[in-house]
């Protein structure tokens, strides 16, 4: 077996389970639930079937398990394996007939996301095709990674931080003020951990890239669907939070929206 095949049978098997768990649940966030599982899996199909002699794919797999333990802790210490359901699934099926939502859920929850999460795992498969010695460029690449990674872990805390001081005042009978996060990372990224989660994944595609010995690879197609995918759930989680709080459109105009970048001066007025 290759690990192509070994792969596309796990991928089948994922997209199958997390489709009967929707129609048997009503709860459309399972890919959520294996979201930061699957990928350490497919990296360590390559490293394993490199016989975890190539260097580059087993620090590969490495940092990306490091990836996923983050993220599945983050997930789980906001209660995403205790059954909540990302809060924009319910909006959207109030917005579509149940046919219509049920294609949704089928094409692009499940298949879609599935795909893009082999898809950013393909730059090993660049690196398995072309084995070559661990470099100077790949420790570069380690360390951004790393800091990347850190960068997350900190935008996470930081938003969970101010949540649950959010949480405290609206106990206490106070209205929180702010009404929602802008100091910390916040302050030069309106979502600096999705900046941060993607770049790890543009990481990863380099280290194929300098396996390669060429930045020309179709194996880029990961991290680009991922930051398409990003840009497409921004734009519908902010349009959400600004109906919510008509402040957050003066945040929108001072704030990079996800490049950390020196937020611009407060405008004197917002254009409904």
């Amino acid at each position: 077996m290759s690990p192509i095949l070994l792969i596309a049978t796990i991928f089948g098997a994922v997209c199958g389970f997390a489709w009967i768990a929707s129609l048997a649940t009503g709860d459309n966030s399972w890919v959520d639930r294996i979201w930061s599982l699957v990928p350490v899996a497919y990296l360590w199909v390559f490293a394993t079937f490199a016989g975890l002699s190539d260097v580059r794919l087993t620090v590969m797999a490495v940092l990306v398990t490091l990836w996923g333990v983050r993220l599945t802790f983050n997930f789980a210490k906001k209660g995403g394996y205790s059954g909540r359901e990302d809060y924009r699934w319910p909006v959207l099926r109030s917005r579509m007939r149940r046919w219509q939502f049920q294609l949704f859920n089928f094409f692009f929850i499940v298949i879609y996301q599935n795909i893009i999460l082999v898809a950013l795992t393909l730059p090993a498969l660049t690196a398995y095709q072309n084995r070559s010695p661990f470099g100077l460029l790949d420790g570069v690449l380690v360390m951004a990674f790393l800091l990347f990674l850190a960068g997350e872990t900190v935008a996470d805390q930081q938003q969970w931080n101010f949540h649950e001081w959010k949480k405290s005042e609206l106990a206490a009978g106070r209205e929180p003020s702010p009404r929602f996060l802008q100091t910390g990372l916040f302050r030069v990224s309106r979502h600096p951990n999705f900046f941060f989660e993607q770049a790890q994944w543009w990481v990863i595609f380099l280290f194929g890239a300098v396996a390669a010995n060429s930045i020309l690879q179709w194996t880029v197609v990961g991290a680009a669907l991922l930051s398409i995918l990003f840009i497409g759930s921004t734009r519908f989680t902010e349009a959400l939070t600004r109906a919510k709080y008509p402040e957050y459109a003066l945040y929108q105009q001072r704030v990079s929206p996800s490049v950390p970048w020196p937020p611009r001066r407060e405008p004197e007025s917002v254009n409904e």
